[in-house]
């Protein structure tokens, strides 16, 4: 198991490097993760288009800062990355307070914290920075010296994948995004939790799923990944997006786009027997990458197991996101956590009904009471005979007993031992997920 001495050197390591959707910190974020676990880095070239979107051109910041005219430096990018909206474009300006503060954003809840601001499609530029600040630059001498230094220049988007072959050619999509700077939960927390459960899986013997393993920066790259992979991203049975897991409050489960997919109860039976309290929220279109893998053309169910879910915690998409919010021990739980959901789908069997036009005739195979008419269906105490026909409706080679069971309420011990009888008859077989 991994320790939370190990989990706490690459915290450090991590949350410093300076990403953004493109650009030299995403490359030395895949080099570090791919020294927990082997990756292969893709590099996509800027212009390319990617559906309805186009891959944009790489941004490098070197530095930027304001000055007043007495030449005391109120703001630096190097103090904090954060400080400076993402992709600002180059600015070397003198100018008034007036026409300054229009660039200058401040988190309107937290004073002291820097909030997180980005301008991927816009050309514009911005700093941020705490109330204090700003209300003290405000009181400052006049003109300020604006100066941003950084250039948009055609390159490439990075991302990183690796692929686990199973027993089955079917495929289990894991997903993290690598491009936040500066900030641990809504950032470092679920990349590493990937890293760490891909060095796992990658250590098991066998693994009777594949799996499909990536590493993205948010949005323009799980849409470039899709273009890139629209085939394989097409026939995936479910998957797992994996965010802001390193907060200090506990689980919640979002579920996929189909609330009645296998996976979401099995997330469901993963967090009860974890027995601390957790959520459950709804799908929505806002979150992380799962609506661009549940978009139309996939519909993949990707469900998200959070721990202080993005937009709820305080310090989201801000500074305060750092360090001091996440611990290691909160980062082992969840990677403990994801390990049980892996070591549970692993441990998922499939049926299938061999005879799926229209019902068998139960008793040709002596699953029909000898005497027919008298049937009564009652609630709560069904019969063999429904419980054989629930299972011959439902096993279609994409769905367990613990969704039927759910669906129908009737226990999986039941259901297993029907299914005993309908595999015994050659009606129902095992098939690989």
């Amino acid at each position: 198991m991994t320790s939370e001495s190990e989990i706490a050197k690459h915290l450090v390591s991590l949350f410093p490097i300076r990403r953004s959707i493109t650009g030299d910190g995403n490359r030395e974020t895949l080099a570090y993760l791919g020294e927990i676990t082997p990756l292969e880095v893709v590099e996509v070239p800027s212009g390319t288009e990617v559906f309805d979107w186009v891959v944009p051109q790489e941004w490098r910041a070197t530095e930027a800062w304001i000055e007043d005219a007495d030449g005391h430096r109120w703001v630096d990018f190097r103090d904090n990355p954060l400080h400076v909206v993402n992709y600002s474009i180059a600015v070397d300006l003198t100018i008034g307070w007036e026409e300054l503060e229009k660039n200058l954003f401040v988190h309107p809840e937290l004073p002291d914290a820097i909030p997180y601001r980005t301008s991927y499609y816009q050309k514009s530029w911005g700093f941020c920075l705490t109330q204090q600040q700003r209300e003290q630059m405000a009181g400052a001498r006049g003109p300020f010296r604006v100066v941003i230094d950084s250039e948009h220049f055609d390159g490439s988007l990075s991302y990183g994948e690796i692929l686990l072959p199973g027993e089955s050619t079917r495929e289990i999509l894991i997903s993290s995004y690598i491009c936040h700077p500066h900030m641990a939960n809504d950032g470092v927390s679920g990349m590493l939790v990937t890293a760490l459960l891909a060095r796992s899986l990658a250590a098991m013997p066998s693994r009777k799923w594949s799996y499909r393993i990536i590493f993205v920066p948010e949005t323009i790259g799980a849409i470039t990944y899709c273009h890139r992979n629209s085939s394989a991203i097409k026939e995936l049975a479910a998957g797992l997006e994996i965010t802001t897991v390193g907060g200090p409050g506990p689980f919640g489960l979002k579920q996929s786009w189909n609330g009645t997919h296998w996976i979401n109860d099995l997330l469901r039976n993963v967090l009860d027997e974890n027995t601390a309290p957790w959520k459950e929220y709804p799908f929505d279109i806002h979150g992380a990458d799962e609506r661009q893998f549940s978009s139309q053309a996939f519909r993949v169910n990707v469900a998200t197991v959070s721990k202080d879910r993005y937009y709820e915690y305080p310090e989201y998409h801000t500074s305060a996101d750092n360090l001091d919010l996440v611990t290691p021990a909160q980062l082992r739980q969840s990677l403990e956590l994801y390990l049980r959901v892996i070591n549970k789908m692993e441990e998922l069997r499939f049926f299938r009904n061999k005879q799926p036009n229209c019902e068998v005739m139960m008793s040709k195979h002596d699953l029909y009471p000898k005497f027919g008419g008298a049937i009564k269906p009652i609630p709560g105490a069904p019969s063999s005979l429904s419980v054989a026909l629930w299972l011959l409706f439902y096993l279609d080679g994409n769905t367990p007993l613990s969704s039927i069971s759910t669906w129908t309420g009737i226990p999986v011990d039941a259901l297993e031992d029907a299914l005993d009888q309908l595999v015994s008859r050659g009606i129902v077989e095992e098939v690989l997920a």
